[in-house]
């Protein structure tokens, strides 16, 4: 489903991602961890073209990503994002938010946007919020209106930067939940975060950054028992506590 190549991205002189070299098969889950500024938000950020880079290559469902803005358009539709601040419209409510880009971007009629939009939201559990404005919501309820918003596009790919970072601890887990269930359903998804119970539950290959650079890769029983690298031991024992 994404094939990212030797990837170099640079700003100025600062190199944010080195020869980078990743691939992601249908229905995989991918968890991106490591330190503050070692690239991973970044990484994410190329596959969908929000940051531009210098060398290698990405395609997407087999269509290379480049300068091509058809290409980068195709890609769009067939990518979901989630950051970590929630970026909802905020003069829009929760339902307006949700059937703004496929009708516009999908060609869909109101009426079989607000249909899919519905679905989508009870599934998220926000449908009782659809009519209020995202000002009216608590953090955890704002977070999975975006998901839901994003599953709105029909994606085959779902890329998640920190989505729960931004959270109070006791709306950490209905987001989580909500991305659980995303992932017993098949979805394709790269998830950066810190939340190591998701990354254990969920993952098919943890993937450690440091410095722009992947460091190791491994599923997860292998990564957290049997780290390889002494930065990954490092950085293990400062997240978990040393449990």
């Amino acid at each position: 489903m994404i094939v990212m190549e030797n990837v170099v991205k640079t700003y100025g002189q600062f190199q944010a991602l080195t020869d980078i070299s990743l691939s992601v098969g249908a229905g995989e889950k991918i968890v991106l961890c490591g330190p503050s500024g070692s690239g991973k938000s970044t990484l994410i950020r190329c596959i969908n073209h929000l940051e531009t880079y210098q060398r290698g290559r990405i395609l997407v469902g087999g269509i290379q990503l480049g300068d091509d803005q058809k290409a980068i358009d195709a890609v769009r539709r067939e990518v979901g994002m989630v950051f970590q601040q929630f970026n909802l419209f905020p003069h829009l409510t929760v339902l307006q938010n949700c059937t703004l880009a496929p009708m516009r971007v999908r060609g869909l009629a109101r009426q079989e946007a607000e249909a899919v939009a519905k679905r989508l939201l009870d599934r998220v559990r926000v449908l009782d919020q659809a009519e209020k404005y995202p000002a009216q919501l608590s953090g955890g309820q704002q977070q999975r209106v975006a998901i839901a918003r994003a599953l709105c596009m029909g994606p085959r790919v779902m890329l998640f930067d920190e989505p729960t970072s931004a959270l109070d601890p006791e709306m950490v887990k209905e987001v989580l939940d909500t991305m659980i269930s995303l992932a017993e359903d098949g979805m394709t998804m790269i998830c950066v975060t810190h939340e190591m119970g998701f990354a254990r539950q969920v993952a098919d290959r943890v993937v450690f950054m440091a410095s722009g650079s992947i460091v190791e890769e491994s599923p997860p029983a292998e990564f957290f028992k049997n780290p390889r690298h002494q930065r990954t031991r490092r950085f293990l024992g400062e997240i978990l506590g040393g449990h």
